[in-house]
C-alpha cells in the first residue's frame, strides 16, 4: 500500500505487489520488505516464519470510527424500524441512543472495559489492528469520565491499539437542565480540562444533525476545543447536508457519515483537506442510502471507510464485510477499497506511523490464504483473515 496518493481515484496498477514476499521487522517495527530469499540470506541470523502455500499479506487494518464501549442491546429499535420508524422518530421519543445512555450509565467502569476489551479482540481476529472509540453514552461529567477510563483501561488489556475520542457531544441528554448551548458550555467548562489532565482522549467529535446538536452551536464547541489543543472530527450529512464547510472552518481532521452530502457539500470538502469517512455499516444497519464515495473521489477528496461499529444503528461491526459492499455498490476500486482501510485511513487519526508495509512503520499486518489479493473483497467477506500480526507479534 506503499507510494499511494493520499486524495482522489486510485486504479489497480498502482497497487505495489511483492511476489515471494517476505518482511523483516524487529521490535514491533518494519526494517524491510523485499523477496523472501533476499532478505534470508542479507540476515543468516534471523527467526524466520515461513507461510507455506499460497497467502497474501496486507497491512492490518484501522477502522476509524467506533462506538463500542456500550451495554445493553437495541434489538428491539431494529426490530421497530424494520416495521417502519425512522432512526429520528425513536430518537426523538426518548428512543434510540438514550436507551444505551441508560444502560452504559447502568454499567461499572470494569464492566464497559471488559465489553469494550471483547469487541476490539473481535475485531483484532477480523484483521483491524487500529481501533478508534468514541465516548457518548454516558452524556454527563462523570458518566463521560467513566466511559474514557473504561477505554483506556481496555486499551491496556487489548492487544489492538486503541484510540479514544470524546463524544461527549453525541445529542442532548434527556436528563439536563438547559438547552444544547448551556450542555456544550458545560463539557467545555467541567469535562474537556478534566480529559486533558488525566490524558483520557486528544480527539473531541460531535453530532450536528437535527437530532443532536445544531450548526452554529457545534462550531462554537469545537473552535474552543481546538483552542484547548483537541483533534477534531464531526458526524456530520448523515440525514441532512450542511456540515462541510463547519469541517473546513474548524479544521477537522475527518467528517464522518456523509449518506446526505450533496454535489455542493462535496465541493466544499475537495476545497479544503478534512478526511471524508464513510460508514457503509450505518447505511446497512438503518436501510438507507450508501455516501457517495466515488463522487467523493471524483471531487479529488480523499476517502476512508470505517465501521461505525454501535448498538443502534450499526450493529454488524464487520469493516471489511461492509467495505465490500459499500465498494460494489459505489464502484470502487480494489485499490481505492484497501487504502481506504489502511493507508488513508491512518491519516484520518493522525497515526502515520501504520497501514503501510514499509521501513520504520509499525509490524501490524494480517494474511489470508489465497494467491490473488482480489480474491478478498471478490468474496465480499467470507475470506477472513487467518493470522494477524500486531507489533510483529502473531495474534491470531
Amino acid at each position: 500500500m506503499d507510494n499511494l496518493p493520499p486524495k482522489g481515484h486510485l486504479s489497480d496498477n498502482q497497487l505495489e505487489i511483492i511476489s515471494s514476499g517476505g518482511i523483516l521487522h524487529q521490535h514491533g517495527k518494519i526494517i524491510e520488505t523485499g523477496k523472501f530469499e533476499k532478505l534470508k540470506h542479507q540476515n543468516p541470523d534471523v527467526t524466520i516464519e515461513r507461510l507455506d502455500g499460497d497467502w497474501v499479506v496486507l497491512p492490518g487494518m484501522i477502522d476509524v470510527h467506533t462506538h463500542i464501549c456500550w451495554a445493553g442491546s437495541r434489538a428491539n429499535d431494529y426490530a421497530l424500524r424494520l416495521s417502519g420508524k425512522s432512526y429520528l422518530e425513536m430518537a426523538e421519543s426518548g428512543g434510540g441512543i438514550w436507551d444505551t445512555v441508560e444502560k452504559t450509565r447502568n454499567s461499572t467502569l470494569i464492566e464497559l472495559a471488559e465489553l469494550t476489551a471483547q469487541r476490539a479482540q473481535k475485531l483484532l481476529k477480523q484483521g483491524v489492528t487500529t481501533i478508534e472509540v468514541k465516548s457518548g453514552y454516558g452524556l454527563s461529567v462523570e458518566h463521560e469520565l467513566k466511559i474514557l477510563e473504561a477505554i483506556k483501561l481496555a486499551d491496556r488489556n487489548s492487544l489492538a491499539d486503541i484510540i479514544p475520542t470524546c463524544l461527549a457531544a453525541h445529542i442532548l441528554p434527556n436528563d439536563f437542565d438547559g438547552d444544547e448551548n448551556e450542555y456544550l458550555e458545560s463539557i467545555i467548562k467541567y469535562l474537556l480540562p478534566e480529559i486533558k489532565k488525566k490524558n483520557l482522549a486528544k480527539r473531541i467529535d460531535i453530532f450536528v444533525e437535527k437530532a443532536a446538536f445544531s450548526y452554529e452551536t457545534a462550531r462554537t464547541y469545537l473552535l474552543k476545543a481546538n483552542e484547548m489543543g483537541f483533534e477534531i472530527t464531526i458526524h456530520g450529512n448523515q440525514f441532512t447536508a450542511g456540515v462541510a464547510e463547519l469541517a473546513n472552518e474548524v479544521w477537522a481532521v475527518s467528517i464522518d457519515h456523509l449518506e446526505a452530502a450533496n454535489d455542493e457539500e462535496i465541493a466544499i470538502l475537495a476545497t479544503g483537506n478534512v478526511i471524508p469517512v464513510v460508514l457503509p455499516g450505518a447505511s446497512i444497519g438503518l436501510g438507507e442510502k450508501f455516501a457517495p464515495a466515488h463522487k467523493l473521489l471524483d471531487a479529488g477528496t480523499s476517502l476512508v471507510i470505517a465501521s461505525d461499529w454501535n448498538p443502534g444503528s450499526a450493529p454488524m461491526g464487520n469493516l471489511l464485510v461492509e467495505a465490500a459492499i459499500l465498494g460494489a455498490f459505489e464502484k470502487l476500486t480494489m485499490t481505492e477499497v484497501w487504502a481506504a482501510l489502511t493507508c488513508r485511513a491512518s491519516l484520518a487519526l493522525n497515526k502515520p506511523d501504520r497501514g503501510i508495509l514499509k521501513p520504520e512503520l509499525k509490524a501490524d499486518f494480517i494474511a489470508f490464504k489465497t494467491s490473488d489479493y482480489r480474491e478478498i473483497l471478490y468474496r465480499q467477506g467470507e475470506l477472513k483473515p487467518e493470522k494477524v500480526w500486531k507489533n510483529g507479534l502473531l495474534q491470531h
